[in-house]
């Protein structure tokens, strides 16, 4: 047995253990930094000063073109336009074009019954034959009123005559008073007969007169007139191009519909001659003249560019124009930028094809 320790040594507590030294976290690895080469000094300094020349030309050289010129994007194509109406009335019988045709002055476009035209043609004619021969008639009844003169004369003497024997007779007492007076009344009867038939001859030959313009009896000239008119008529049931162009709106041409008169049917469209309308702005007048250079470019047309040139310069504005001219004279007045239109010809013939009403920009060079 071992021996006993004392009691103040074992009532000590034990040692404490030495603490291990904590363990280091593990290190993250860093990458390596960049490294960056020196650019040249040459480099630098070319950026440096060509941005800024490059902004200064960029700048002057729009201030010099905006001072050259005015533009305006208020511009439409336009090309002449004539509505065709028919200058008579009927029904429509044919019709021989189609929307978007190309026609040629007097080519055909459409037709109205003709039937009722050739019926007054036809009346006309025998209105002049009627008048040819009442004509012939008033020279039958000239040519009477001359045998009926002449006839009167012979009446008038031989009542002269019995006159005169009854006044000597009278004178002397052979005869009654009756008998003289009637032998007066007898000469009386015969010199009015002569008047009455020489009227007659001279109203015969004032019928039978001719005009002094014509040289032809006035009846058969009216005659021969009404029956030209009817002629024309007749001509007009057929509609043709009055100009070359491309039909529009042909739609109201429908084969058995009721065509009035003056009534517009149809349109024809000079695309061959367009031109742009630009309105301006009255502050960009200042230096605009006839004919200075112009381009045009076109909203369907990307990238296309036509050269002009200025035609005509308005005579007045959109408003003076309009179908209520404006009244500045109540005293709301506002100042109102105004629009001139300006007339641009083209220089050339646009590559791609023209339509009326196309939306158009327009730059004048006034320098």
């Amino acid at each position: 047995m071992s021996p006993a320790r004392p009691a103040a040594e074992e009532a000590k507590p034990p040692k404490p253990a030495p603490k291990a030294d904590p363990v280091p976290p593990a290190q993250t690895a860093v990458a390596p930094e960049p490294v960056v080469k020196d650019t040249p000094k040459w480099r630098s300094r070319l950026l440096m000063f060509s941005v800024p020349l490059v902004l200064i030309a960029a700048g002057g050289w729009y201030w010099l073109t905006s001072g050259g010129s005015v533009s305006t994007d208020n511009a439409y194509v336009q090309m002449d336009k004539v509505s065709v109406a028919a200058e008579v009335g009927g029904r429509i019988t044919e019709v021989a074009v189609r929307d978007g045709q190309i026609v040629k002055a007097g080519q055909l476009l459409f037709r109205i019954d003709r039937e009722p035209y050739a019926l007054t043609v036809a009346q006309a004619t025998a209105a002049i034959d009627a008048a040819e021969v009442e004509v012939g008639n008033l020279s039958a009844s000239a040519n009477t009123s001359s045998v009926d003169i002449a006839a009167a004369r012979e009446d008038v003497k031989f009542a002269e005559v019995n006159f005169a024997r009854q006044a000597a007779l009278m004178e002397k007492g052979f005869t009654t008073k009756a008998a003289y007076d009637a032998s007066r009344h007898a000469v009386t009867l015969a010199r009015e007969q002569v008047r009455q038939a020489e009227a007659a001859a001279a109203e015969a030959r004032t019928k039978l007169a001719a005009g002094p313009a014509s040289g032809i009896n006035p009846q058969v000239e009216a005659a021969r007139v009404q029956r030209a008119q009817a002629e024309v008529n007749l001509g007009r049931t057929e509609v043709r191009a009055p100009s070359a162009g491309r039909v529009a709106q042909s739609d109201r041409l429908q084969i058995g519909q009721m065509m009035v008169q003056g009534l517009p049917a149809v349109t024809l469209v000079d695309t061959a001659h367009p031109w742009v309308e630009a309105n301006f702005k009255e502050t960009d007048l200042a230096d605009m003249r006839i004919g200075q250079r112009a381009e045009i470019s076109f909203d369907a047309y990307p990238g296309l560019k036509v050269r002009g040139h200025v035609l005509t310069i308005g005579a007045g504005t959109g408003s003076e124009f309009s179908v209520l001219p404006a009244q500045n004279a109540t005293g709301n007045w506002v100042k109102v930028t105004q629009r001139v239109p300006v007339r641009i010809a083209f220089d050339e013939k646009p590559s791609r094809e023209m339509i009326a009403g196309l939306s158009a920009e327009v730059r004048v060079f006034t320098k």
